[in-house]
């Protein structure tokens, strides 16, 4: 019986060795890195020896920053995968100091606010779009008297305002937001090392009937991540085409580094819920005002017990050549909701937060080529590129450095959010083009008749082509709207120029030879009452 015992323990044994060893710690460099704006999928791959029966396989030293959510496990061979877990390992490594975790947290919340500005920038956009399309069918297709047309342009107007200045601010706060993110993340790259970050794991539980060699690929997105577009516009001359430098602007703070890694750059968001949103009754009702707040005193303070409304949000409302090198391969991949940029070279982006860039596309757009010049604003001439067809370029709005002649002529933003199949991209102002706008004194004049007074002014407009070619420019100034019966605008002289009685503008197009100049008069006069103030300069 005691030697029965004895070989039944020592059978034991090899199997609690056999069972220890079931667990097993992997590693698996990273392959392929996909930047999305505001973070990156990883993917992982590796092959694995797996032993018959049940294993657990460990993946360590990842980053702490996984969003659990995201993990894709598939393997390559004749085993069976049973599940997949996700921890953070605090034992190896210390936990995050509180100040950090205060700084990510200001980090999500500020993402969170870009997220928010940018989904009202879209809704804003669709109402200018409404706007504009309503604004062509009512002036088409209704008659309406001269207080009516007033009364409807003026709400245009008013509307129109209000969307621009709203998408305007929200431009600014995404801009002020981006700014705080940046300068949170250099903090926590300069305060926080890897040493006080846990470890990420991903633990796989898998069966096979016998022993075997298999392959397996980890894929998962993680946050402290992301990049954002940028340009280079360079245009040698008038005639040649425009070339568009896109560039990607990348950073990571993962707590590890990308080693030898495939990027790829892509413009979807894949987090931002795809369901399509509910369109809910619109109930209108009468007008009740709301009481005046009433005001509560304590002691020193006061206190307003009226609840806080929400405001609306339309209330809210010198340079090298042309390089000779090649750039790095990239191969571009349009599918239905995204588009992304798959890089060829391997790159290592140490887990810093500092910008890396990457030229993503070169393209060489034919543009047609157009000086604008509004002398009442600005005594400058300002070139600007038209290019149709610009859809097929894949671009995002953008920061744009700009290049002409072979000189840096500044900074401008590339917006591809127009309703529009022309790009008009501003090239800067040209100091070879000269203008002068000055009031022909012998021809402004007050008088009054009657009861009447009326007013005249006359403008000489000058511009001298003083480049070694043949230009286009484009003239434009005003004439005052009147908003009232009682005062009368009328043309007296445009030189040609079409008006716009509606808006006031006027609009010369000019075709300009090498050491030309062309004179333009624009005279008006405005009558109103003798016994009201108009201010007209």
């Amino acid at each position: 019986m005691r030697n029965l015992c004895f070989l039944f323990l020592f059978m034991l044994v090899p199997f609690a060795a056999i069972s220890a060893d079931t667990e097993k710690e992997i590693k698996a460099g990273i392959k392929h890195v996909t930047v999305y704006p505001d973070r990156a999928q990883l993917t992982h791959e590796t092959g694995v020896d797996i032993p018959a029966g049940k294993s657990l396989l460990k993946l360590t030293g990842l980053s702490p920053y996984i969003d659990a959510r995201s993990i894709q496990v598939k393997g390559s061979g004749n085993f069976t995968i049973l599940s997949v877990n996700h921890q953070n390992n605090y034992l190896q490594n210390l936990e995050d100091l509180p100040e950090i975790k205060n700084i990510r947290s200001q980090i999500e919340s500020l993402q969170r606010k870009v997220e928010d500005e940018k989904a009202a920038i879209t809704v804003l956009k669709e109402k200018e779009a409404f706007l504009v399309a309503n604004r062509a069918i009512l002036v088409k297709e209704t008659t309406f008297s001269i207080e009516q047309l007033k009364g409807v342009m003026e709400l245009y107007t008013n509307n129109m305002d209000q969307v621009t200045m709203a998408v305007l601010k929200k431009n600014r706060l995404i801009k002020d937001y981006e700014e705080q993110i940046a300068a949170l993340q250099k903090q926590i790259s300069e305060r926080a090392g890897k040493q006080q970050l846990p470890s990420g794991e991903i633990s796989v539980s898998v069966s096979a009937d016998k022993p075997l060699s298999g392959k397996m690929t980890f894929a998962y997105v993680v946050s402290n991540a992301g990049w954002y577009p940028s340009y280079d516009v360079r245009v040698d001359d008038i005639v040649s085409p425009v070339n568009i430098f896109y560039k990607a602007n990348l950073f990571q703070n993962t707590g590890i580094q990308w080693k030898d890694v495939k990027l790829s750059f892509s413009n979807a968001n894949p987090w931002i819920a795809g369901d399509v949103p509910a369109l809910n009754p619109w109930y209108i009702d009468y007008l009740i005002p709301l009481p005046e707040p009433r005001v509560v005193a304590y002691g020193s303070q006061k206190r307003r017990d009226a609840p806080a409304m929400a405001d609306m949000a339309v209330n809210e409302l010198k340079v090298e050549e042309a390089l000779e090198a090649a750039p790095v391969a990239v191969q571009k991949q349009v599918g239905e909701t995204a588009i992304t940029f798959d890089v060829a070279v391997p790159y290592t982006i140490d887990s810093d937060g500092k910008i890396q860039t990457i030229e993503i596309q070169r393209s060489a757009m034919p543009a047609e080529y157009k000086y604008v010049t509004i002398p009442k604003l600005s005594p400058l001439a300002y070139l600007t590129g038209n290019i149709t067809n610009w859809a097929e370029m894949s671009l995002q709005s953008g920061e744009a450095t700009l290049y002409f002649e072979n000189t840096f002529v500044g900074k401008s933003t590339l917006n591809v959010n127009q309703l529009s199949d022309t790009l008009t991209l501003s090239l800067g102002t040209d100091n070879s083009i000269l203008v002068k706008r000055e009031k022909r004194k012998d021809f402004t004049s007050r008088k009054i008749l009657g009861a009447n007074k009326t007013e005249t002014y006359s403008f000489l407009i000058t511009i001298r082509n003083n480049k070694t070619s043949p230009v286009r420019i484009t003239l434009q100034d005003q004439l005052p709207v009147s908003a009232n019966s009682g005062i009368t605008v009328e043309a007296l002289e445009l030189s040609g120029g079409r008006y716009n009685s509606q808006t006031g503008r006027v609009i010369w197009d000019y075709d300009l030879k090498p050491q030309e100049t062309k004179q333009t008069i624009l005279t008006y006069s405005v009558r109103y009452p003798k016994d009201k103030t108009i201010i007209l300069e």
